[in-house]
């Protein structure tokens, strides 16, 4: 990329921080020995926004993956306990996904984790920048004026 292209040039750039911060985190995930993917963490988060257990529909809709992708994540967290398929109490025909015990102290790790990467990517910036850079993602998160795309990120 050249200077002539500054919008080639910072798209560049997002890619290439994006691709650092899963290596980190990736990382960081490891180092604490959790046996959880990447997407299996983003799995664990997203569950943890309901207020009551979700189905593999509402998952799948909220993770904008096919519900053929949940099944398998679900699969494997219910394997390692720390997720548990429960009947709908108004419809025993419909299966929720609910957190277990282990579950929530997996998130905890999660957090943890995240938090480590955070701060080791975040490093090399003083308060101002930093305060900066938050007001910026911000915007580019929220799609701008309006803020139409807001409500569908997820921490």
């Amino acid at each position: 990329m050249t200077t002539s292209d500054p919008d080639g040039l910072l798209a560049e750039q997002l890619l290439r921080l994006t691709r650092r911060v899963h290596r980190i985190q990736k990382r960081h995930l490891q180092q604490r020995a959790l046996g959880i993917t990447p997407a299996q963490s983003r799995l664990l988060r997203t569950l943890a926004h309901y207020d009551s257990p979700p189905r593999m529909a509402d998952l799948a809709e909220r993770l904008e993956v096919v519900p053929r992708a949940v099944t398998t994540l679900v699969d494997a967290l219910e394997a390692s306990g720390k997720v548990r398929r429960v009947p709908d109490p108004s419809n025993r025909r419909v299966i929720r996904i609910d957190l277990t015990p282990e579950g929530r102290e997996a998130l905890r790790e999660l957090h943890a984790a995240r938090r480590s990467a955070a701060e080791e990517i975040l490093a090399p910036l003083t308060d101002e920048q930093r305060e900066v850079l938050g007001g910026l993602l911000d915007t580019l998160v929220d799609g701008g004026p309006g803020g139409a795309d807001a409500g569908q990120m997820l921490s």
